[in-house]
């Protein structure tokens, strides 16, 4: 088990991990739509913030030697159900083919008020990633 850390993604806000690479996967912690120069939360709607997300977990996959095809499992925390199918609409542009299986939960509020926060699990070779 091995902390990975990318400056490509926004910092973590508490004593956690943005990754942990173990088991020839990466547990991704959860991503919020903020971007990672300013540390500032992008703005609604919902479309908008899903794609900050997924370009932050895309950038930090990436880094770490592995990226979105190789996702087994995504985990989406909407602050709102009724974003549902706004959020669906960004999600399967990065996801076309053979998406990953998912689980998708209303939370009655998320970290600094947003509407969207995603973990995924992707596989990853670890000769491949950076750590190997």
């Amino acid at each position: 088990m091995r902390p990975f850390f990318s400056e490509k993604g926004p910092k973590p806000m508490g004593p956690y991990s943005q990754a942990i690479i173990s088991g020839g996967f990466i547990f991704l912690s959860g991503q919020l739509p903020i971007d990672p120069e300013k540390g500032v939360v992008c703005g609604p709607p919902i479309q908008r913030q899903t794609e900050r997300v997924f370009n932050n977990i895309k950038a930090i996959l990436e880094d770490a030697g592995s990226d979105l095809n190789r996702v087994v499992m995504v985990f989406v925390a909407l602050s709102n159900l009724s974003e549902y199918k706004g959020m669906n609409e960004v999600y399967q542009r990065f996801f076309p083919e053979n998406p990953p299986a998912r689980f998708i939960f209303e939370a009655s509020r998320l970290p600094k008020d947003v509407k969207i926060e995603v973990s995924v699990i992707p596989e990853v070779s670890e000769q491949e990633g950076p750590l190997g």
